[in-house]
């Protein structure tokens, strides 16, 4: 995944491996290493963990839908998923904003009930991804699923979906009636209609990127029940890296 920003004066390339890993779930299903090099003569200045810095990345770009699309006086988080972008998305959300209930719904529940010991602040461990879901205002699924696993019988008018897992285009985390009944916004169009199987497979409209929303050129509609499909792109790699390398040239 290359990337150059030239506001940033950085040029990366970010190598992932994906294993699912379904006997060993000590080792992450995604791996990832990013290499920043000099943009005036490509000399190598850093080897970096890309697995940390996507995890933030992710979170925060998921962060900055939810702030534009949330509905007014949002009040209770539900995460669909345990594992490591959970753990960053928690963080972030929980820092930028004042959820009064979190819940937490994994297929295992023996990591849904290690994440709520993990983590800080209270966290409700549900049975169900229905009962995780029902009457959530903001919504984020995090999961390894190929199949549907929310579904737009159990969504509260009006809530907020960020949909970070399902990453190919064969694999579902929303059902129809999701896509379909809700404004959907993308970090990419071209990179949903290619690579996201919730787009894809519901053939359902892309309304915006949030780019052109955070442009202001196309509107938030937080009255509205809305998803973000986030897929991740390479120039969010570039500058979270550019950042770190800046933090760390500065403290040395």
């Amino acid at each position: 995944m290359p990337a150059y920003s030239a506001k940033d004066d950085a040029l990366t390339t970010k190598l992932v491996t994906f294993y699912e890993h379904k006997k060993d779930s000590s080792v992450p299903s995604h791996q990832a290493t990013i290499l920043l090099f000099d943009p005036r003569n490509g000399s190598l200045k850093a080897v970096m963990d890309g697995s940390v810095i996507t995890a933030k990345r992710t979170a925060a770009v998921s962060a900055i839908a939810t702030k534009f699309l949330m509905p007014a006086h949002s009040e209770v988080l539900c995460i669909l998923g345990a594992g490591v972008q959970a753990y960053s998305h928690y963080e972030v959300f929980t820092e930028q904003f004042s959820f009064k209930e979190v819940r937490i719904w994994n297929r295992t529940k023996e990591n849904a009930l290690k994440f709520a010991r993990s983590v800080k602040g209270p966290v409700q461990v549900c049975s169900s991804a229905q009962e995780a879901v029902t009457g959530a205002d903001v919504i984020i699924t995090v999961t390894m699923a190929t199949k549907p696993i929310l579904f737009g019988e159990w969504i509260k008018p009006g809530a907020h979906i960020n949909a970070v897992g399902a990453s190919r285009p064969d694999w579902r985390e929303l059902d129809d009636e999701v896509m379909k009944k809700s404004v959907l916004y993308v970090d990419s169009r071209e990179a949903a209609l290619n690579e996201s199987g919730d787009v894809i497979l519901s053939r359902a409209e892309i309304f915006a990127e949030l780019g052109e929303v955070v442009k202001g050129t196309k509107p938030a509609l937080p009255e509205k029940t809305t998803v973000f499909k986030s897929l991740g792109i390479a120039i969010e790699d570039t500058v979270a890296a550019k950042l770190v390398y800046d933090s760390w040239s500065a403290g040395n």
